[in-house]
């Protein structure tokens, strides 16, 4: 009679106990700018130059009607929403006052602007959480900020900066578009290109940054059709759409004129 097989138990527990072997994560990839630092220098150093002293284009009185004013410039332009503002800041310029109104009288001085249901009934909730959970105060962090009823990552940035001038850097749909069309710090998400511009902006220019890119994209690297001869950077520019090499002259431009007189 045969005698039958043993296994060993330190074979079969070597066995089971042998882990499969994991493959590495892949590494992050690696974000690689168009332009080396001494060209991002002389590139801000021109805009400087050209806007001393940019402005964000939303009129507003205090902190509170920036944050509403940000808030209704989504998907519309700031000169629509500064003539339905216009008259709506006249009588609402704290959350008090604006609460005071409702939503169906917000809903008056800004049909003009789209979303204009949903951006009201949003700024009606922002006012009500100003009041009972800041003391009707717009908090300076972009935690608390992005909180509140219709504000994101870029309204918080904006009124961050606008307000409490606090270095951030806002991306709105004209710095999307220079950063990945200047191959200056492309990304596929709003959130990927502020984080990549924060790499490659030197730190000097990083407070007015935002608003010099927007000014650019809005007035000379427009969406369309880019009026590269127009262009003061456009010796510098990697932009596979450039049409011109040689820049524009490199001068101070008048001062910006913040939406139209108050009647």
């Amino acid at each position: 009679m045969a005698t039958p097989k043993i296994r060993s138990k330190t074979s079969t527990s070597q066995k089971s106990n042998h882990a499969p072997e994991r493959k590495a994560a892949p590494k992050p990839k690696r974000f690689k700018s168009a332009y080396s630092k001494a060209e991002m220098e002389e590139i801000f150093r021109r805009f400087s130059v050209q806007r001393p002293e940019p402005k964000g284009e939303l009129e507003h009185v205090n902190p509170f009607t920036l944050v509403v004013a940000v808030a209704l410039s989504a998907q519309a332009t700031d000169a629509g929403v500064n003539k339905a503002t216009r008259a709506l800041f006249k009588v609402a310029d704290t959350p008090e006052k604006m609460l005071a109104l409702g939503e169906e009288g917000v809903t008056q001085y800004i049909k003009t602007i789209g979303l204009y249901r949903n951006k009201a009934k949003n700024v009606i909730a922002l006012c009500r959480m100003l009041i009972d959970e800041f003391g009707s105060q717009v908090p300076r962090t972009r935690e608390e900020l992005i909180r509140l009823p219709g504000v994101g990552r870029k309204t918080a940035n904006v009124v961050m900066s606008m307000a409490f001038g606090i270095p951030t850097l806002a991306v709105d749909t004209h710095v999307f578009r220079i950063a990945n069309r200047l191959l200056m710090a492309p990304g596929k998400t709003p959130d990927e290109v502020e984080e990549n511009l924060l790499k490659v902006i030197p730190d000097q220019y990083l407070f007015h940054a935002h608003h010099w890119l927007i000014l650019h994209g809005r007035y000379c690297c427009k969406a369309r059709k880019p009026e590269c001869e127009r262009c003061v950077i456009a010796d510098l520019c990697r932009s596979p759409e450039k049409t011109v090499d040689v820049p524009a002259p490199l001068v101070e431009l008048p001062q910006q004129l913040i939406g139209e007189p108050v009647e």
